[in-house]
């Protein structure tokens, strides 16, 4: 695994890379591993290679619903550079893998002295939001089924192969739903051969039908965050 494996470090000039790249460390991201809790104040950012974090809001009662997840497209911490060193929402491992960890510092030093890192930074803040706006907007009007087809693509997209590890009631909890109403979505799924489900694996059969399964919001946040980076 090399750092240019996400797309964000990727995407910088070389001397950002020259810069940044001898202060990454390479970490293991176990799942359900809590990278920060809501309103903690952030240490350090990830730039995730083969794992997925979901963004959690938390409520009171200790429910919660995943509002935007993040893998090889992006980074964990916005918040470092935005002003707010700390969030309210929760940073947990969806799907295990490797990250590169990049101190807060470093991270606030060059968004402020380069602006071609801070340019890169934005844009990518922008599509994260229009994941987050557009994944509020399919909790209020779409079905489960449709949720779950929206979450597995965008969950697909942000890792290698067509496998995903994670159990039922896993992915209930990011969706903020019953694990009986994600059963049911599965096992149509399944049964219409989209997809195998098995001991807490997913496999994707086929993804040109899982797409026309979901809802449109999968190629609203797909095409943005294609249009920005």
């Amino acid at each position: 695994m090399t750092p240019q494996n996400n797309k964000l470090l990727n995407a910088l000039s070389t001397d950002a890379q020259q810069r940044i790249f001898s202060h990454l460390k390479l970490v293991d991201l176990p799942r359900g591993k809590v990278i920060f809790e809501a309103n903690e104040k952030l240490q350090y950012v990830y730039f995730p290679i083969n794992s997925i974090v979901s963004l959690l809001y938390v409520m009171e009662d200790g429910s919660s619903a995943d509002v935007s997840i993040i893998g090889n497209e992006g980074m964990v911490g916005i918040a470092v550079f935005m002003g707010g060193e700390s969030t309210p929402r929760r940073a947990v491992v969806q799907s295990a893998g490797q990250a590169y960890r990049l101190s807060a510092t470093e991270l606030q030093n060059e968004f402020l002295n380069h602006p071609d890192i801070r340019l890169l930074l934005l844009r990518y803040t922008q599509s994260l939001f229009a994941q987050v706006a557009q994944t509020a907007v399919c909790n209020r009007h779409h079905s489960i089924g449709q949720q779950l087809c929206r979450w597995l693509l965008l969950s697909l997209d942000r890792i290698p192969g067509n496998d995903l590890t994670m159990t039922q009631e896993l992915i209930a909890n990011m969706l903020g739903v019953r694990r009986e109403g994600v059963t049911e979505a599965a096992v149509k799924l399944q049964k219409a051969g989209i997809i195998h489900y098995k001991r807490g694996h997913i496999s994707i059969i086929d993804r040109s039908r899982l797409e026309t399964q979901s809802c449109e919001c999968y190629k609203v946040v797909k095409n943005e965050t294609e249009r920005l980076r």
